[in-house]
């Protein structure tokens, strides 16, 4: 429909946009105050100590590679570039204060908070239900729906089951175009400049494309042989770039302002989470968090999914601790490193990075990157490690489509490969849609509305499989207290 009425449907996005942030905004507000919250209830109760999987098998994967496949997944390239830019948006309309030195305080502290316990929070709880359901209760698969069957009970395989996870596929395809139409642009003008052509809508495409290509190619390989060792690659080159930015750029600043940022964050946090909205702050809260709860709620039941898959023969306290923790801890180096060295630029060196980003804010994070000792031949790095961020976590989205779509998946197993590679080409056709709409804002609009209409019906969806876990524990109670208190 975007192919074929670009006009109108610019229009009926941002109405979709303004009327879901303004009418619903409590709801996203809320949702980031009580998830967090009753995690960490669930990480410090005996709860924490139920095993996914019988008693004394190992973890499926070790710790790095089970912290790197969870922080590629979640993540993707997206945090390149909001890491690097995101504090420049805050500062040109700041909140709280007018423009002044406070105001960009809160600009390098709210990226990190944005990305922050909240955000993967949100991963973390769907990742507990669905764990629960298929490792313990033992599911036929690791869908929504069955982590659902408490509530549902016999309505699991009929219309309200069918329903729900439908939700999740179409909710997952829409979410999944904010992360492409990002990684996108920034492999583009990481050719256009390392080659010095002109930018075309031609380049666009073929990244899709090879984006797409990647994917399937390692979604057929399955978890282990694909998605593993890529994910493996992607940690290797996001560390070797975050190395090379901190020790070549000036470490001492980056780690000044890195640790005034965070502990600014600390102590502003009841205003940031929003305990005062709307009354304070509600123009900067609708635009910017609630857009990223939301963003990060209708990601998560396909992350989630993707945990519980991977966390066989780790305990629930592990899980909820382990997505929290090495979540954070990662988009926080990201924004520290890159957003610290971006401000720098900016301040010390008179790089104009406020204009560039103004005209172009993929070039603007590119204007970074060239800015480094190496010049643009650091460039060939930074397009690998946005194809491959790209890559880790939409081979991991076709590869959970699958399995929510197959109707018993014993744990040991993947799902069919054609349906696994189906998938990873059908994820290319809503980013690319949106991306041909040409204008920034629109652009950027339309990814934002793509994720926050879909996560409307995802806390619907959440709210049930919370509601079916606590059903789950207390059915199971006997069993539950054994396994307790063999540990």
């Amino acid at each position: 429909m975007l192919f074929l009425f670009e006009g109108k449907g610019v229009e009926i996005i941002n109405a979709l946009f303004h009327w879901t942030t303004t009418r619903l905004g409590q709801v996203f507000i809320h949702a980031g105050m009580i998830a967090p919250a009753f995690l960490l209830l669930l990480a410090l109760s005996p709860f924490r100590r139920l095993r996914l999987g019988p008693e004394g098998e190992p973890p499926q994967h070790s710790t790095i590679s089970w912290a790197g496949m969870i922080f590629s997944t979640g993540i993707g390239t997206t945090v390149l570039y909001w890491g690097t830019i995101e504090w420049i948006g805050y500062v040109q309309a700041p909140p709280f204060e007018a423009p002044s030195d406070r105001a960009k305080e809160w600009a390098m502290s709210y990226g990190m908070f944005h990305w922050g316990l909240v955000g993967w929070a949100f991963y973390a709880l769907p990742a507990v239900c669905l764990s629960f359901a298929y490792h313990i209760r033992q599911a036929p698969s690791p869908s929504l729906a069955q982590a659902c069957a408490p509530v549902l009970k016999h309505r699991v395989t009929t219309w309200p089951g069918r329903s729900i996870n439908a939700i999740f596929m179409i909710g997952l395809i829409g979410s999944a175009s904010t992360g492409i139409g990002l990684t996108t642009p920034l492999m583009t003008e990481s050719v256009v400049a390392f080659f010095g052509l002109e930018r075309s809508f031609t380049f666009t495409l073929l990244a899709v494309i090879l984006i797409i290509a990647l994917i399937s190619i390692s979604v057929s390989m399955g978890l282990e042989r694909g998605i593993k060792r890529l994910s493996n690659l992607n940690l290797s080159l996001a560390f070797l770039l975050l190395g090379f930015v901190y020790l070549a750029g000036p470490t001492e600043e980056i780690t000044r302002q890195g640790l005034r940022s965070i502990l600014f964050m600390v102590t502003h946090f009841p205003e940031m989470i929003g305990w005062y909205y709307p009354e304070q702050n509600k123009g900067f809260t609708e635009q910017w968090t609630v857009f990223y709860w939301a963003w990060w709620i209708a990601f998560a039941p396909f992350v989630g999914l993707f945990i519980c898959k991977i966390s066989r023969g780790r305990t629930m306290g592990q899980l909820i601790w382990g997505v929290l923790l090495f979540g954070t801890l990662g988009c926080t180096l990201c924004f520290v490193i890159l957003g610290g060295y971006a401000s720098f630029l900016e301040d010390q060196t008179h790089l104009a990075l406020i204009d560039t980003f103004a005209d172009n804010p993929h070039a603007a994070v590119i204007q970074v990157i060239t800015s480094l000792p190496l010049g643009k031949w650091i460039l060939p790095l930074f397009f690998l490690l946005c194809l491959s961020f790209a890559a880790t976590t939409y081979d991991s989205a076709s590869y959970t489509l699958a399995a929510a779509g197959t109707a018993r998946l014993p744990v040991d197993q993947d799902p069919a490969r054609g349906h696994r590679v189906l998938w990873a080409i059908a994820l290319g056709i809503l980013p690319l849609a949106i991306l041909s709409l040409g204008q920034k804002n629109d652009v950027l609009v339309a990814l934002q509305t793509a994720s926050v209409v879909v996560a409307v019906p995802m806390i619907v969806v959440t709210l049930l499989m919370v509601f079916s876990l606590l059903l789950d524990v207390r059915k199971h109670g006997v069993s539950t207290r054994r396994l307790l208190e063999d540990n």
